[in-house]
């Protein structure tokens, strides 16, 4: 019974124990959130808003890349749809956001 009884004594928390351990489990998932948050969240949520600003300021004359890889001359931009130049005389209507970006000096 005496061992019994010490037992239990040794298994109660012992003056704050049990805070420090929920404190200990606690501020690995915090820093887990953090990493995750500086390498996958932020940069993810920054090419967002980049992409979001190029799309909101196409104008005539952009050279682009679409989302299926063609390469074109913005012909006339409307609220939604854009019309592209892929050849002469070869038009094509897109929505705004299936322009993947704007074509670099090294595509061309």
């Amino acid at each position: 019974m005496l061992a019994y009884i010490s037992l239990l004594a040794m298994a109660a928390p012992q003056n704050g124990a049990e805070g420090g351990n929920w404190m200990q489990m606690l501020m690995p998932m915090v820093l887990i959130f953090g990493i995750f948050y500086f390498l996958l969240i932020r940069p993810q949520q920054k090419q967002q808003k980049k992409h979001k600003d190029m799309l909101s300021n196409l104008k005539k004359g952009d050279d682009v890349v679409t989302r299926g890889g063609l390469y074109g001359k913005v012909h006339s931009v409307a609220d939604q749809v854009i019309t592209v130049e892929l050849s002469k005389d070869f038009r094509v209507k897109i929505a705004r956001e299936a322009v993947a970006g704007l074509r670099t000096e090294a595509a061309k």
